[in-house]
This record gives structure tokens, sequence and C-alpha cells, in this order.
């Protein structure tokens, strides 16, 4: 049996000085979004928008609120995580950070709240055998972080936009946030050493960390000053922003949580 995972709610207050600037709801919602979104993959056309609006730096910026309702497979979890947790505002900070990151807002949604969101949202996308096994997930120790969705919705429902894609695998590791730490930087790009996702013995893991090289650059760019040994996210082959050390281990250890009750019924 896997044990529930335990998770502070949310970094020390002198690590999240560090961080004051990006610490916003709205705009570390869009940090973490805009990856897949310049894809297609997920949320409104933005034209470019969400980047803009992050290195404006506003913390309350009513165009990401605006885009953010727009996200139809994250905006819905942030609703469930802040409901559960008696919050207003989906965009509250700490909401957004245990979507993204993973903190102790995620303990409090309760099986009955997450088994009505996979019904209504999931259900007539999933195949009639696989049901079954992804209604049982509500009552499971995983929680609703982004890796749920990644791990458990991904390979049963494809992507939102779209169905299952080819390169599984691939897919999956690249949708995953994965935490890693900078390595070297270049004039337009960075080199992180991240966590692959490996398939071993028919189990999904998190392998030893390589190398991997990112575009920083260009108007996708969030304008981030990055330091070799700083920790940070990565989705869908970007830097969404440093991570304090505490927020990378909540995220390794998150992600590691949900793999494991993933690999009961991969």
């Amino acid at each position: 049996m896997t044990e529930p995972l335990v998770l502070p709610e949310t970094a020390p207050a002198a690590d999240r000085d560090r961080l004051a600037d990006i610490r916003s709801g709205p705009i570390l919602f869009a940090r973490f979004a805009f990856p897949p979104n310049r894809l297609g993959l997920c949320g409104p056309e933005t034209n470019g928008v969400l980047p803009q609006r992050v290195r404006a730096g506003l913390p309350d910026d009513g165009e990401l609120r605006h885009i953010a309702e727009g996200f139809e497979g994250a905006y819905p979890y942030l609703r469930l995580i802040a409901a559960a947790n008696d919050r207003a505002d989906p965009l509250d900070r700490a909401v957004v950070e245990a979507y993204w990151l993973g903190n102790g807002l995620l303990r409090s949604v309760r099986p009955g709240a997450r088994y009505d969101d996979l019904e209504t949202r999931f259900r007539d996308r999933t195949a009639r055998t696989e049901w079954p096994w992804l209604a049982d997930k509500a009552g499971s120790p995983s929680v609703v972080h982004h890796s749920f969705h990644v791990l458990e919705i991904l390979p049963r429902v494809g992507l939102i936009r779209g169905g299952l894609p080819p390169d599984l695998p691939r897919v999956l590791e690249r949708c995953l946030v994965r935490p890693g730490r900078v390595v070297a930087l270049g004039p337009a790009e960075v080199e992180v050493s991240l966590p692959p996702l490996e398939l071993a013995d028919g189990r999904l893991r998190l392998g030893e960390p390589r190398v991997e090289r990112l575009s920083i650059a260009g108007p996708d760019g969030f304008g981030d000053v990055l330091l070799p040994g700083d920790d940070v996210a990565v989705h869908w082959d970007r830097v969404c922003g440093v991570l304090v050390p505490a927020e990378a281990e909540r995220l390794l250890a998150v992600t590691q949580a949900n793999l494991a009750v993933a690999n009961q019924t991969i």
C-alpha cells in the first residue's frame, strides 16, 4: 500500500522572499501553463500574451485571470483544490502552487469531490473498460497535482486537444513538470540536469538525471536571470522558473508518489 503523501502547505517565508516577483497566483499559473499553450495543447489562443504578462510582473493581472479560466485542463483542478480548502480564488497563490508544485492543500481534496470531477470531465472520454480503473483513483493515495493528470488521465483519455499521441512515453515525460538543476548557460539556451521518465520492468520511474538543452531566449522567454546551480521547474521543454530547494523537493516527492499509484494499474 502506498502511504499518503505528507507535504507542508507552502515554502518557508524566507525562501518565498527570493521569488516574490513571480509568486502572485496568476503569474505563477501563466509560467507553468504557457509551455503547452504555445504548442496549442491547452488553453485559449493567446498570441504570446502570457510571457509578456509574466515579464510585466503585475501581482494581480486581470488579463491573466481571464486567460487562465480558458485552460480546460488545469483550471478545473484549481477550482477543486480551492473549494476543498475554503478559498474563494482558484488563482490564490497557494492553490496554484499546490497544483503545479505540490503542497499541503492537496490533502484536503476528498475522494468524493475527486470522483465527481473525474466523472464530469472524463468519463465520456474514457473507454468503458478503463473507466473503473480511473474512477478508483479518486480514493487512492494519489493527489490532484499536475502529475496525476499526466500519469492517470493522459494515457487513458489522450491530450486535451486530441487523442492518444503516437509516442506516449516521450509525451508523458515532456508533460510532467520536472525539477532540474541548471548546469550551464549560453546567450539563448540553458543546460539543465533533469530526471528522464523511464519504463523499466513494466513500471514508470524517474531515472538518473541527464543534461538537456532548453531555449530561454526570444519573445517566449520570461526574462529570468538564471545561475548555475539554480533549481528550476521544466514543463514541455521550457524553464518555468527558479525553485527554492524546498519546492524542488516537494515537486519530486509528489511526482514520485503519484508515479507509485499509477504503476499499480499501468
